[in-house]
């Protein structure tokens, strides 16, 4: 299964990708294709973040579908991404192969095109 080491080890390989200090939100040039998920706790409170979940960009809805069919265990959706090309991923549970295809797929949803290319090419 899959740990935050293995998280930072897959998303800091990917061209330009850089981490906010102390927190597993990694972007390129601005944009983010991994964070926390926060989950509401509580009706009128304040989301509470949840390390162990995280969120990423899926290519589109279809692709969702199928990755939470694929393994419910470790990919699932909440009302808040409700028509959004987000899936969460249960950290504790996914294998780091599969963290590796969604990590990258969700970089590859957000960085530029010459990134792609680049990554590509490695």
């Amino acid at each position: 299964m899959a740990t935050n080491d293995d998280l930072g080890r897959i998303a800091l390989a990917l061209p330009e990708a850089e981490q906010t200090p102390g927190d597993p939100l990694f972007t390129v040039r601005g944009k983010q294709f991994v964070w926390t998920w926060r989950e509401r706790v509580h009706p009128k409170k304040t989301k509470v973040p949840r390390p162990d979940v995280l969120a990423v960009r899926v290519p589109d809805l279809p692709d969702k579908g199928a990755l939470i069919a694929s393994d419910p265990e470790a990919f699932f959706t909440e009302p808040h991404y409700d028509g959004y090309a987000v899936v969460l991923v249960r950290l504790p549970v996914v294998g780091v192969d599969a963290l590796t295809e969604v990590v990258t797929d969700s970089y590859r949803c957000v960085a530029p095109p010459g990134l792609v290319q680049e990554l590509a090419a490695d």
